[in-house]
């Protein structure tokens, strides 16, 4: 833990910081103040911490290494000069695995926060000075004052409670227990309001937590390798997802959805979320010959198609990235198609049952804005048809 970030991830860090700021201008046309990133511990396992170096890169801060045994000593600025841009301000929400895993990263990104935070700058050219300035106005205004010792208004890591895990989106969507986005962002900041720094390891700061997410204008989660996807997993719409539909009930607008993807070390890239939706939805989610393996599989691989359309329609209730036709297609593919209804029937009809169920939920609250009307209909009486045979 102690040699990470390496060498090797601080050259892919500044990549995608530099990638992901070029992607920004080109759409806003300035800098980002604030960007918010999901960290995992077991990419930073695998890659020996691109996320750190990327939060690091944005910051404007260099890891130093001891020379004989590659660990990290300690952080140096980058001059403002060398770095040819203004510093940005992170807000990064963490894994459970993450926080037991590496302690000693939420130490030296609190480290590094603080370091930016010290420097004699102009708020233009330090974000996180420009925003400590704005929290201690306010502050002085309502005869509030932090410690020296522990300043909640630099608190920039959060995660679960200590000895939790989890962001909570799941649950409530699996129970259908919500009606609007703030439904949502509630539980993720219930789940996720609690501050790392090191002097406080998992503290209560949900009025932090809300204040530094109303600050995000980007939101971003990297992936590593191409072993999994946005869609076969219900961890990146909970911690990304759930991010990004926290910023919009407390802004009233979604963020700039970014995903990093470094999975090729020599070609880092980082696209808006829709893009990466559109790539996985038409790679595997309709396409043909992924269906066909799932088959092979039977009872379980109906529940991986089942699996998939869950997380999409996850992703869409926090996000907004999926589009009327590809719900369309999904319904063609995995519920209309002859052959794969048979074999749903034959394998599995409890998993088709919950795809049309999931279906027809998005068309009820108005994700699936413009179905069909005949998809519609048939997708209603397939879901009486299910019910009735699976009693």
């Amino acid at each position: 833990p102690k040699t990470i970030p390496s060498p090797t991830a601080w050259e892919m860090g500044v990549a995608l910081a530099d990638t992901l700021l070029a992607v920004y201008i080109e759409e806003e046309g300035a800098y980002p103040e604030m960007v918010g990133l999901v960290i995992w511990g077991t990419s930073a396992m695998r890659t020996h911490g691109d996320d750190i170096a990327q939060v690091f890169s944005l910051l404007g801060v260099k890891p130093v290494w001891q020379q004989e045994s590659r660990r990290v000593t300690g952080l140096e600025v980058i001059p403002l000069a060398e770095l040819g841009r203004p510093r940005i301000d992170v807000t990064v929400r963490i894994s459970g695995f993450f926080r037991d895993a590496f302690p000693n990263l939420i130490d030296l990104i609190d480290q590094a926060v603080q370091l930016v935070a010290s420097l004699d700058e102009s708020p233009e050219d330090n974000m996180v000075l420009k925003h400590l300035n704005e929290d201690q106005a306010e502050e002085k205004a309502d005869g509030d004052n932090d410690s020296a010792e522990s300043n909640p208004s630099l608190y920039r890591i959060f995660g679960s409670k200590p000895g939790t895990y989890g962001a909570g989106i799941l649950a409530a969507i699996d129970v259908r227990n919500w009606e609007s986005v703030q439904d949502l962002a509630e539980v993720y900041t219930a789940w996720g309001g609690y501050a790392y720094t090191r002097q406080d390891f998992g503290v209560q700061a949900r009025d932090q937590f809300r204040r530094r997410f109303s600050q995000i204008v980007v939101a971003a989660k990297n992936q590593d390798n191409r072993e999994h996807d946005i869609f076969d997993s219900d961890d990146y719409m909970q911690y990304h997802g759930g991010m990004i539909a926290t910023v919009r009930a407390l802004t009233g607008k979604n963020p700039q959805q970014f995903f990093g993807d470094s999975s090729d070390p020599t070609r880092p890239r980082v696209r808006k979320l829709e893009d990466e939706a559109r790539r996985v939805f038409r790679t595997r989610v309709v396409n043909p010959k992924w269906i066909d393996s799932m088959k092979r599989h039977g009872y379980k691989g109906a529940v991986e198609l089942s699996a998939t359309v869950d997380y999409m329609f996850g992703y869409d209730a926090t996000a907004q990235v999926i589009e009327d036709w590809m719900y369309e297609n999904v319904t063609e593919s995995y519920v209309l198609d002859p052959e794969t209804q048979e074999f749903f029937q034959q394998s599995n009809p409890w998993a088709l049952r919950d795809i049309v169920e999931r279906l027809l939920e998005a068309i009820e609250r108005g994700m699936w804005e413009i179905p069909p009307p005949d998809m519609k209909e048939k997708l209603q009486k397939m879901f009486l048809d299910l019910e009735a045979d699976l009693e």
